[in-house]
């Protein structure tokens, strides 16, 4: 099904009448070249073009249309017209020379440069007679039959090549193509070059059902965070034990070759740099597609749930609300299928942590129902929709992304496609911050409501909103006693505010934790301590108040636990933020409530 859907993709995106959409032809793939070689027609090295750019940091070559590149191994195996500097040039790379001389084997690796500059043209007399006489390919041809390493070091980008084995391609002089897109290349597209590409065998395509020769290496997929830099893979039988019946290799799982080339294509297209369609959270790269060309959630959803960009994206959030409220999804375009792939490294191959497959409708829904999750009061300086990497550093150690658990994010993401609960140590980790800094901020508050009122026991799952046990605001009414000891703490933490101003530490730091977790150790003390303080507020009439709001909260508790498990120190963690909330929330006066005494805005507390 996952080939299927990237196969497809790959179909859609190839035909596009948008140029910059379109994705390269069976045999073609697009390739960062940094540095082209340009040639005259007698073969001489003319110039040598830098076609590298700024992209964040570090310098990346200019993509180019070349013949697709061949499986690289241990073995030497040569691309068609482009490759490294090794291969073109037989110049050492700088890393591998060190290793060499490092083990005694530096003659070993000299000698290996040429026969991997032979093998590269080799490669190019493979082309047909016909071919070979092309201007351009002569010219090629002639290049590598001399000194190649000795033209190019005439030039000052040699001493970058040599240093940083680029990838190398060629250009006749006063030329807009490369060589390798010339017509004379154009019928050897698509031939592989494999050392073993003859044992693929004929076979039952898994993906389109034909009878065709079978990929035997797939490509290798580039872009999942935490794989090998040079590409791991899907699709991959590299021992004997996960062979059957004595195939090798990609014949146990038989895809044909234009049929591979799509999927791997289109995946690794969806996995670029600069992709609209792709996610990182911790350690799962996710990407989205849609079924029909056109779809705009395909750019919008990465930035919805993972956009850290406040104005772009609450603009979109706010987008989907309204077309979900008014019936964009409906009709047809509701039930165009859409897909969610999340990718994560293990070792040599990638492993799929999630797949979805839905609905466009549904998968509007659940989006909604996620941020519908989290919503709670807060301050206007917080960010009304919060990404979900903020919710992930807010409850990490120190706030640092490298201590986020490494499995949570993916797992968060495959809660809110699915409907399931978020997973359990999202809800732990947020409490744990909560105690061990005393400090129940918006972000740690939104992620414990989310938690808890979808939960395997709230009685709600998916999109059913009905019967939330946390509302987005403070709620009275709620007869939990753990979150009304929440909003008990918050209580006597205000009066002691108001009783001594300008105090450095309050209750919450010194009794937060005990108070979340074993409130008889700590509630009795407090309540004794109230009573000094609402002596010492000179307003009577604030006084009067604060005790009405104690009498209301205290109604609902018949005793203070002596222990309460994890989910009640999440709504405890709730009462406490809501009742700090209403505090600093300029409101009417309401019966039971404490009128403000302050216009000040409290975003965290």
């Amino acid at each position: 099904m996952i080939l299927q859907a990237l196969s497809d993709y790959y179909h859609r995106r190839q035909t596009s009448p948008d140029e910059t959409h379109r994705l390269p032809a069976f045999g073609l793939e697009l390739k960062e070249i940094s540095f082209i070689l340009e040639l005259d027609s007698s073969g001489a090295l003319r110039a040598i073009v830098d076609t590298r750019h700024i992209a964040g940091k570090k310098k990346i070559g200019t993509a180019y249309l070349v013949p697709k590149g061949v499986k690289k191994t241990s073995g030497i195996a040569a691309n068609l017209l482009w490759d490294n500097a090794e291969y073109i040039l037989a110049v050492p790379d700088a890393n591998k020379y060190e290793d060499a001389q490092a083990k005694g084997k530096a003659d070993d690796y000299l000698s290996r440069l040429q026969d991997m500059k032979a093998a590269f043209r080799a490669r190019v007399l493979e082309l047909s007679p016909d071919a070979q006489r092309d201007e351009g390919i002569q010219a090629v041809l002639a290049f590598l039959a001399g000194d190649a390493q000795e033209q190019a070091g005439r030039f000052e980008a040699f001493d970058e090549i040599a240093s940083d084995n680029p990838v190398l391609s060629f250009r006749l002089i006063g030329d807009t193509h490369l060589v390798c897109q010339r017509p004379a290349a154009m019928p050897f597209i698509g031939i592989s070059g494999d050392a073993d590409d003859s044992e693929a065998d004929a076979g039952t395509c898994l993906i389109t059902g034909d009878t065709v020769p079978t990929e035997r290496l797939h490509t290798a997929i580039k872009g999942v965070w935490g794989a090998q830099t040079s590409g791991a893979n899907i699709v991959s039988f590299n021992l004997d034990a996960f062979n059957s019946y004595a195939k090798t290799q990609g014949n146990n799982a038989p895809v044909g070759k234009a049929a591979a080339f799509a999927y791997t294509t289109a995946l690794n297209a969806l996995l670029a740099r600069g992709s609209a369609q792709r996610l990182q959270v911790g350690d799962a790269s996710t990407v989205f597609w849609s079924q029909k060309d056109g779809e705009p959630m395909e750019e919008w959803l990465a930035e919805i749930i993972g956009g850290d960009d406040p104005d772009a994206h609450t603009e979109k959030v706010k987008a989907l609300f309204e077309a979900v409220r008014t019936g964009g999804f409906g009709g047809e375009r509701g039930r165009h299928r859409f897909f969610v792939l999340g990718l994560a490294p293990n070792a040599a191959r990638i492993s799929v942590r999630f797949w979805h497959a839905a609905p466009l409708a549904e998968i509007a829904a659940r989006v909604t129902a996620w941020f519908d999750d989290l919503r709670i009061a807060r301050s206007p300086n917080d960010m009304e929709y919060p990404s979900l990497f903020r919710l992930l550093t807010a409850i990490a150690i120190q706030s640092k992304a490298d201590n986020i658990p490494p499995r949570l994010g993916g797992d968060i993401v495959r809660s809110i496609f699915t409907g399931a609960p978020y997973p359990a140590i999202w809800l732990n980790a947020a409490i744990q911050r909560c105690r061990a800094e005393q400090h129940v901020s918006y972000l740690r508050a939104a992620a414990i409501k989310a938690c808890l009122n979808r939960s395997d026991s709230a009685g709600v799952a998916g999109l059913d909103h009905h019967q939330r046990e946390i509302t987005e605001m403070l709620d009275p009414e709620n007869p939990s006693a753990a979150y009304r000891l929440g909003r008990l703490f918050a209580t006597l933490e205000k009066i002691q505010e108001e009783a001594s101003p300008g105090l450095n530490a309050t209750i919450r730091e010194r009794y937060y934790g005990a108070a979340s977790s074993t409130p008889v150790a700590v509630f009795t003390t407090l309540m004794r301590l109230k009573n000094h303080h609402l002596a010492k507020l000179t307003n009577k009439g604030r006084a009067v108040n604060f005790e009405k709001l104690l009498a209301e909260i205290m109604s609902g508790i018949e005793d203070f636990p002596r222990h309460m498990p994890l989910r009640d120190q999440g709504r405890f963690a709730i009462g406490y933020y809501h009742q700090r909330q209403d505090f600093f929330t300029r409101h009417g006066a309401a019966p039971n409530t404490t009128p403000p005494a302050t216009t000040e805005s409290e975003g965290a507390v």
